[in-house]
């Protein structure tokens, strides 16, 4: 594909318009119901700052994805956050109680990150019917590896936005492309804030064969479940304790020697976070899933990284 733009390409401006037209129709959507963004960050930034104003607040339950409240902090608005109880399922009821008239925007990642957790459909029509004053953000990031959305519930209910990312399952992170959905309405008001030149050439040119190689991103997302489901046998058999996820990573507990598992695991190619510094994620490690393969060669290192790490116990 890169093979395929000329210098003359880079020399005009990006275009998204023709872009979105494609996305729209890949989703089921009209295109004035469709902006691209760099990136879902920048989705979230765009959407904050058309919608939250003084005084506002952005419902938020926590632990989730960090940028909500570092875009937050960039408005005059103020985040509210609802705890998850140790399960770190969705905190439905407490949500729906933390709502208030100044609440002006409720974010849900879904699946969200770091626990790999589900808010249900029902539960997020109940939220939009509860907030009517509010915008519905529902981060489907991860939607590919949980196979469940609630696109076509845009018109249906009128304050629901929906981000998709195309850094996930179509391997595209690099080149930064995130899409928001909602109203016509509501996305008249995005494109009022966001760059027209915000997305590049060379994501817009690449992401329409990416969205037509539908083989590729059946068979990722089928390697990822598969992994997902050996490496949980793999954490089962090694007594580590872990999160059921929906998406393309897991929750582990690991505990005081966090920091030190984080080192060896990465040591040895795994790619993992410490989410130690998120609310109620003391000791806990958020690992990536990988193909098959990949995820079986992590076994090996995380079996060599607990072996290590229960000796050095024993020796104390």
């Amino acid at each position: 594909m890169l093979g395929l733009i000329s210098a003359g390409h880079l020399t005009r401006y990006p275009e998204r318009e023709p872009v979105e037209r494609i996305v729209a129709k890949y989703l089921g959507l009209a295109p004035q119901q469709v902006v691209l963004t760099n990136g879902v960050d920048e989705a979230i930034h765009v959407l904050f700052e058309a919608f939250l104003e003084a005084g506002d607040e952005l419902l938020l339950p926590v632990p989730t994805y960090t940028m909500y409240e570092i875009y937050v902090s960039a408005t005059d608005a103020r985040s509210v956050t609802v705890q998850a109880a140790d399960d770190l399922q969705f905190p439905f009821e407490r949500l729906l109680a933390a709502i208030t008239p100044r609440t002006k925007i409720i974010a849900i990642a879904n699946p969200n990150s770091p626990s790999g957790s589900v808010a249900t459909r029902a539960q997020i029509v109940e939220i939009a019917n509860r907030a009517p004053q509010a915008v519905i953000l529902v981060d489907e990031a991860y939607f590919h590896f949980h196979g469940e959305t609630v696109v076509d519930l845009i018109g249906t209910l009128s304050n629901l936005v929906v981000a998709r990312t195309f850094s996930k399952a179509y391997g595209l992170a690099g080149l930064r492309l995130g899409v928001l959905s909602g109203t016509i309405e509501l996305m008249r008001w995005v494109r009022r804030v966001i760059s027209p030149y915000s997305v590049n050439s060379l994501a817009l040119a690449c992401l329409p064969p990416a969205l037509e190689d539908a083989a590729y991103l059946d068979w990722y997302v089928g390697e990822v479940l598969a992994a997902r489901g050996e490496f949980d046998s793999a954490l089962d058999a090694a007594n580590v304790r872990r999160w059921p996820s929906r998406a393309n990573f897991v929750l582990v507990e690991i505990g005081a020697e966090h920091a030190e598992f984080v080192r060896n695991m990465s040591a040895g190619g795994v790619l993992v976070r410490d989410r130690s510094s998120d609310p109620g994620c003391d000791g806990r490690v958020r690992i990536t899933i990988g193909t098959r393969q990949q995820m079986r060669e992590a076994i090996l290192v995380l079996n060599e990284t607990l072996a290590k790490l229960r000796s050095g116990k024993e020796m104390q």
